[in-house]
This record gives C-alpha cells, sequence and structure tokens, in this order.
C-alpha cells in the first residue's frame, strides 16, 4: 500500500500538468495546475465579437382596423409590441387617439386582391375583422367573397398565421340572416383549407364595449357585461334545441382583441375553432 501511495506522490506533477493549445501560430504552451510551477505564462486569445441580428419583428395586418373591433385589434397589438398595418375601405380611422397614428393605414377593397397584394408585403400575420350585415347577396360577398380572396392572397403571400373573427351560431337566426352566415362558414372552410396549422376561427356571440360614432361614444357594455355574467352560468342551456343559441354569453371586445392578437403572434395558439367560452378561457390567461 506505502508502494503505491508513493508511486503516486512521486508522479503528481506528472497528473497535474494540463495542456493547453493556443490559437497562436507560435505553437504549444502548457499551464500547470501547480501553483508554484508555471513553464510560461498563458495567454487567453480575445474572442470575435459576432454581431447577431436582432430577431424579426412580427408585422400584422388588421383588415378592417377602424371599425369597432378592428380599432381595438390595432390597439392590443401595439401594446403588445407588434408593427401594425391596416387596409379598409374608408383608409384611416377617424378615432383622434395617440395609438391610431402608430398604424400604419391602407385603403382599399378587399374585393380587389391587387390592393390586397400591396398591404401584404412583409406581413407575417392577419387579423380580419371583416364583415357586415344588408342583402343576403351583400352578406355573402363581404362576410364571405371578401375574406375569402383575403386568405388566398395571405396564402400566396407565405403568411404565417391568419385569424378570421367570425360569429357564433345563434340558431334561428342564421334562417334569417342567410347571407351573412353562408359567407361566414365559406370563409371559415376556405381559412381551415389554406392555413391548416395557422388558421384560427373565433366565434364570438354579442361583442360589446364602448362603440364610438363620430364624437359620441355608446357604451353597449352597460347591459352586455351583465348578460355576460349570467348566461356564464348557463352554459348548459345552450344545448337545448332550437332556442338553445340564444343563450350564448356576450362578450367583451377587449377579450376578443387580445385573444385575436395573441392567436395572431404566439406560434403554439393551436389552429381551429374558438367558441365564446375558449375566447372567454384565453383572455383570463396570463400573456406569453
Amino acid at each position: 500500500m506505502r508502494t503505491i501511495v508513493s508511486r503516486l506522490i512521486r508522479h503528481k506533477s506528472s497528473f497535474a500538468q494540463t495542456r493547453f493549445v493556443s490559437a497562436s501560430s507560435s505553437g504549444e504552451r502548457y499551464l500547470s495546475t501547480d501553483s508554484n510551477k508555471i513553464d510560461e505564462p498563458f495567454n487567453v486569445e480575445e474572442a470575435e465579437t459576432v454581431h447577431v441580428p436582432p430577431p424579426p419583428t412580427e408585422k400584422l395586418l388588421v383588415l378592417g382596423g377602424n371599425g369597432f373591433v378592428g380599432s381595438h385589434v390595432c390597439k392590443e397589438a401595439l401594446d403588445r409590441g407588434l408593427s401594425v398595418s391596416s387596409l379598409s375601405r374608408s383608409g384611416r380611422s377617424s378615432l383622434q387617439e395617440p395609438w391610431a397614428s402608430r398604424v400604419t393605414w391602407h385603403q382599399g377593397n378587399l374585393l380587389s386582391s391587387d390592393l390586397l397584394k400591396d398591404a401584404l408585403d412583409g406581413v407575417t400575420s392577419v387579423i380580419s375583422c371583416v364583415g357586415g350585415f344588408g342583402s343576403n347577396s351583400y352578406m355573402y360577398k363581404i362576410n364571405g367573397t371578401a375574406n375569402i380572396n383575403a386568405i388566398r392572397a395571405a396564402s400566396e403571400k407565405g403568411v404565417k398565421r391568419f385569424v378570421y373573427i367570425s360569429a357564433a351560431d345563434f340558431g334561428l337566426a342564421k334562417y334569417l340572416l342567410s347571407g351573412y352566415y353562408e359567407g361566414k362558414r365559406a370563409a371559415e372552410t376556405e381559412l381551415l383549407t389554406r392555413f391548416a396549422y395557422g388558421g384560427i376561427i373565433l366565434r364570438p356571440g354579442f361583442i360589446y364595449g364602448t362603440r364610438s360614432v363620430g364624437s359620441m361614444k355608446i357604451p353597449l357594455g352597460v347591459f352586455g357585461s351583465p348578460m355576460e355574467m349570467v348566461l356564464q352560468q348557463a352554459k348548459p342551456l345552450n344545448q337545448l334545441p332550437l332556442v338553445g343559441p340564444l343563450f350564448t354569453p356576450p362578450v367583451n371586445v377587449e377579450s376578443v382583441a387580445k385573444v385575436a392578437v395573441r392567436a395572431a403572434s404566439d406560434p403554439v395558439f393551436p389552429p381551429g375553432i374558438v367558441d365564446v367560452h375558449g375566447i372567454q378561457r384565453y383572455s383570463q390567461q396570463k400573456s406569453r
């Protein structure tokens, strides 16, 4: 045993010495871990600084950004640090609020694909808030054809994610507003086909919040918020035949905007259809 220990001590210096090779062309240099024995000073070569460009900014295009829902979507996206542009028939929003000056406004009609393609340059995600009421043929054109054109153009431009603000099925209402719902569902089908992994459909019911009409503000939340609280507790009533959809709870416009922006910017947000209860659930989660 003593012989083994003595051999270890005798050969201590050979185990303690560590070999380093520098990047210099002058040859090999050695550094001993023994503090009393340094064969030659060890020089650490300075690492080269590599300038890595910052990650590209997410650029969001909001279709119908000057409307009730669209304006809230624009504001939410700006608050989340996204670069925001908007395309609508009337162009710039009439809202005299600070956030509006930070949006790039485009004026154009979604039924004209050429104007839409220009607005899609550099865009990484799209949120469509386009919709409207009128005759059945008009409703199908605005809710269906216009959005289908946008979905196809975005797909051809290589946009990563597309969020469509659709509408919940209110049962009997879809027979009275057949053009509205047929247009919405046609756009949904196109979206799920073109954006199988990045298409998200939000189906809110009645959307409430403060709506600006000219210089007047209409507080729709006065009755929308209490209705939401009551109907949230009446979820089983949604399953009733014919009248069940009438119990779909309203949802705050800020909740819709929050979920829409998250769906457009979060790559792990699951594609598919999000109903009003899903919108309420996602809006209560903390943003990443």
